[in-house]
């Protein structure tokens, strides 16, 4: 099912619709450097396919061929909003393309990326992954300079600030290191000039970006599975804070702003917003999900006779959960696949429809039985009471739900669409009193201090900023409010107690 389009150049109406219980990631760039005789297009169309996952709002593609940039995109899945006639004109030597969520800028079409923006030296084009958190007082001072804006996404404050420094430098990959001296954030980007393609991360790394390679042609990517889609062969991680230009002599490295800072890969790539296929930093995502699953039966047993995950995201860890404890893994809940985005209804009632029209229970698997219901997180607790009510209305003795991540507490400026905290249901209740309003027999979350369990021995930093408050970066100035304000616990729930 196509998303509503929503083509306005109102700023102030903002229409990302999005299901109210889970988690977004704001996007997932693919590129590729053509050294071969093969279709840049179609091979960036299906790296999109890939990362789907990472953004269902909008996606584009754009090519070069040294002296003109071609582009295309459109809200929609990568499925719909490509076909065989656009792809045969998205023919260059160059192409980079994207996939998008909506977490800061709102959902119109002019703020899809790919993003074109063209100078006194050429064209610049720019996939961006990620927030900047100083992204405000830029886009301020820049509009004070008399730079007008086409979009109200931060990415074009990144592509501002390179072209005006490539104008003082003498190559754009000049201009992408002074690009990471002035903004700060989180960011994998890929940048497409006439004749190289750029790749960097944030010199903490809070976003992946992996490089491949096919033939002699080169491959960015935000995963590793889009690789494997196009027959790539994964070489290693950009790492974080360096630069790497790929062109006609190859491929070199910048690594000037490299170990700089300390390393805060986002924990949830490997929670829950990388495809279970992918590696982030060498990490198989897979196992990382079920080691989590692990420890969760280690910190909190249960006797019970069904341990089940919720699709897709908690199956993974359900597994682990199951090897672990002994209790037999199995199939609980069914996911309707063709639905779509669902939670597009005005008023909360209808969103708590919606999830009976996504999910439904095996009712031969769970009846009479004591199940243990496992997902990677809880955010306004709404899904999680009509699960539980799914369950109870198809003979499911007991109900206890294992959380592969500790509370939410926090919001993240990273690129994450977690809400505020007057909206996270572990903000306005303890776990005791979470689990009695939505229907469960008990209510686990993963320790904090088991996060680092999930990167399996290697040493690496993460971001937890969500779980624990501690962020990386200076917050963004117009966000200290919601960090600073108490938030008034205990409300009423917004949904059915069951």
């Amino acid at each position: 099912m196509i998303e509503k389009k929503v083509y306005t150049t109102d700023t102030t109406e903002f229409a990302p619709y999005s299901e109210e219980d889970e988690l977004k990631e704001e996007c997932g760039v693919f590129g590729i450097y053509n050294n071969d005789d093969i279709d840049s297009g179609r091979v960036v169309y299906y790296g999109l396919f890939s990362l789907q996952h990472r953004g269902q709002e909008s996606c584009g593609i754009a090519v070069t061929d040294d002296t003109t940039v071609k582009q295309y995109k459109d809200m929609g899945l990568v499925s719909s909003v490509f076909n065989s006639d656009i792809l045969n004109e998205l023919t260059g030597k160059i192409a980079v393309g994207h996939v998008r969520y909506s977490t800061a800028g709102g959902s119109f079409r002019q703020n899809a990326q790919p993003l074109v923006s063209r100078y006194i030296k050429g064209a610049l084009t720019i996939s961006h992954n990620g927030n900047l958190t100083n992204a405000f007082e830029l886009r301020e001072k820049f509009e004070n300079e008399g730079y007008i804006f086409q979009t109200t996404i931060d990415s074009e404050v990144l592509a501002y600030v390179i072209a005006r420094e490539r104008v003082k430098n003498p190559s754009v990959e000049d201009a992408v290191s002074k690009m990471m001296d002035i903004v700060v954030g989180s960011y994998a980007l890929i940048v497409m000039s006439p004749k190289k393609l750029i790749g960097c991360r944030d010199p903490q790394g809070i976003r992946p970006l992996v490089i491949g390679k096919r033939g002699k042609s080169y491959i960015l990517s935000s995963e590793t599975c889009a690789l494997d889609a196009v027959g790539a062969k994964y070489i290693r991680d950009v790492e974080p804070g360096e630069i790497v230009v790929i062109d006609e002599n190859g491929l070199r490295s910048i690594k000037t702003h490299c170990g700089k800072k300390k390393r805060a890969l986002c924990i949830f790539e490997l929670i829950y917003f990388a495809r279970p296929d992918s590696f982030i930093e060498g990490i198989s995502v897979y196992e990382s999900r079920k080691e989590a699953g692990r420890q969760l039966a280690i910190e909190h047993p249960v006797d019970a006779d069904l341990v089940i995950g919720v699709p897709d995201s908690g199956m993974d860890a359900a597994i682990g959960y199951a090897e672990q404890s002994g209790i037999p893994y199995g199939k609980g809940l069914v996911k309707n696949r063709y639905i779509g985005r669902t939670f597009i209804a005005p008023t909360q009632s209808a969103r708590e429809d919606g999830v009976k029209i996504k999910l439904n229970a095996l009712k031969s698997a769970v009846e009479g039985k004591r199940v243990v219901m496992v997902d990677d997180s809880i955010v306004r607790g709404t899904t999680i009471a009509r699960l539980v009510e799914i369950l109870h209305n198809a003979g499911a003795k007991e109900v206890h739900m294992r959380v592969s991540s500790p509370p939410f507490r926090w919001p993240c400026y990273y690129g994450t669409d977690v809400p505020s905290r007057d909206k996270l249901i572990a903000c306005r209740y303890n776990i005791d009193e979470i689990a009695k309003v939505s229907g469960l027999d008990s209510l686990g979350y993963l320790g904090i201090d088991k996060l680092q369990k999930l990167t399996l021995g290697k040493n690496i930093g993460f971001c937890d900023a969500c779980f624990s408050g501690n962020y990386p970066t200076p917050i963004p100035k117009h966000e200290q409010e919601d960090i600073e304000n108490e938030v008034e616990i205990r409300k009423p729930p917004k949904f059915t107690i069951c």
